[in-house]
């Protein structure tokens, strides 16, 4: 699962936020005006915009290092403060600019219910000066960065000029840069991989409708025009669409889940997608994992984060096990549904014609080995030729059948072949299993799955396990057996 990625290093650049939350409750209506009285309980605060990017990104295992603009007042204190709570952030490459004022947002709640927001804002633009420190400060940073993320919220911090250098410097050192929009002239961003904007951002950008499946299409081809990258569209409820550069266009629908609070789910969202894309994973992948933390966010209150072990646990239970059997075709669906949650697929092979203690070593290890468990079975007529007339003793749907069952087992196909060598180069799994008294080079297909970076497990074997050996008991008992008196 997402625990089997193996996340790089984040840097962010954007404007930053400090999110305040005042909660309390509401019982009566002032009598000085017609407005609800609060009686405060407490007060709390998190860090949000691009810190709350890289707060998301570093709850799921990232490392990270952010670049901003600070003031230098009492609200940049609690700022760091609040951020210096994830150790895995590196803030050495923040600016300070005394004229520059923290950029706050106040929320009063009652319950869950928000009452008002108030905006605390700098009415300045940032000043060359600053830019120019927040360039350096990100080119340092990008020197061991895997991933860069342009956390755009129009506040002034990613200028034309920080634009600029930022993804051409990327660019330079083949750095894939993520961007979360907010202009409406998305050539801006041009030299970037990919843009996240939502709906109304997309529309905005394009000035095309985007209502259904088709004008979301529409819309995202006029935006790769503008800017020349993936585009990945945000649709709320109705998940997300990706427009690959090659032409591709994917849907992720979002998981069911009660909406609380939908602030700061974009910022979840590029979190993951930048620490998925540090993981080498492809972007259909980090879509689908993507929106299933979107949905854990969005039932939250507040800015929030989602951790790794939260992601896992969502993602697992999207791909809880069947035991169905399957045709080739079938299982390539699911394994690739499986990958798109960020499953590591195992795979195994034999006859298995009468399970034994040796079958059941063989299986459990290989279930130990990654997340999903495909067993291939020779059909009846594979066993004949590779055994002989006498077998199978039980036929390939008995066999499939009593495979499926097991626990650890969540897929199980038939092969007709003498090798698994064509179903292995079709299901592209992540590991092979088999026993040990194989060498790795021995191995059907293991020279395919290592050429894309997969491995090969040698299991132990129960010693004097095997199906010959209990036919082979099995007749000698028989021969002498004596006849039964009457």
């Amino acid at each position: 699962m997402i625990s089997d990625f193996i996340f790089g290093r984040v840097l962010i650049i954007g404007d930053l936020l400090l999110d305040c939350y005042i909660h309390g409750s509401v019982d009566r209506i002032s009598p000085e005006a017609p407005v609800p009285v609060l009686l405060r309980a407490k007060h709390s605060t998190v860090p949000g915009g691009a810190a709350n990017v890289a707060m998301n990104a570093a709850a799921l295992g990232c490392a990270v290092d952010l670049v901003g603009l600070v003031g230098q007042d009492s609200s940049a204190h609690e700022f760091r403060r609040a951020i210096g709570r994830q150790p895995s952030i590196d803030l050495t490459h923040l600016v300070e600019d005394p004229d520059w004022v923290t950029i706050t947002k106040t929320r009063v709640l009652s319950g869950r219910q928000q009452i008002v927001r108030i905006d605390e804002e700098p009415s300045v633009v940032v000043a060359p000066a600053a830019q120019e420190r927040l360039i350096a400060a990100a080119l340092v940073a990008m020197d061991r960065a895997d991933v860069v993320v342009c956390s755009d919220y129009a506040k002034g911090v990613l200028s034309d000029a920080v634009l600029q250098a930022v993804i051409q410097a990327a660019n330079l050192r083949g750095i894939p840069v993520v961007v979360d929009p907010k202009r409406r002239d998305l050539s801006a961003y041009k030299g970037a991989q990919l843009i996240t904007p939502n709906r109304k951002e997309l529309a905005a950008a394009t000035g095309l409708p985007v209502g259904s499946d088709t004008e979301i299409h529409f819309a995202a081809l006029a935006a790769q025009e503008q800017f020349g990258g993936d585009v990945l569209v945000t649709r709320s409820e109705e998940g997300m669409t990706l427009l690959e550069r090659n032409g591709r266009m994917t849907h992720a629908h979002v998981p069911k889940s009660e909406v609380f609070d939908v602030s700061g789910a974009g910022d979840t969202v590029v979190a993951t997608l930048a620490g998925m894309i540090s993981a080498k994973a492809d972007l259909r992948t980090a879509m689908v994992i993507a929106t299933n933390a979107a949905a854990i966010v969005i039932g939250k209150l507040g800015t929030a984060t989602v951790s790794r072990a939260e992601l896992s646990a969502a993602l697992k239970s999207k791909i809880d096990r069947d035991g169905v059997i399957a045709t080739l075709a079938q299982a390539q669906a699911m394994i690739e549904a499986w990958r798109q949650h960020g499953a590591c697929v195992v795979f195994t092979n034999g006859c298995f014609d009468l399970l034994h203690p040796g079958h059941i070593a063989l299986i459990q290890a290989a279930a130990r080995e990654g997340d999903k468990l495909i067993v291939a079975l020779n059909s009846d007529a594979s066993v004949r030729r590779l055994k002989g007339e006498e077998r199978p003793l039980q036929d390939e749907q008995a066999r499939a059948i009593v495979m499926g069952a097991l626990r650890d087992v969540d897929l199980v196909v038939i092969f007709d072949e003498d090798t698994p060598y064509e179903t292995i180069c079709a299901l592209r799994p992540d590991i092979i299993v088999k026993g040990a008294d194989y060498t790795e080079d021995e191995v059907v297909g293991g020279d395919v799955v290592k050429s894309y970076g997969g491995r090969v497990v040698l299991a132990d074997l129960v010693s004097e396990r095997s199906t010959t050996s209990i036919v082979r008991k099995m007749k000698t008992a028989s021969k002498t057996d004596e006849p039964i008196s009457k």
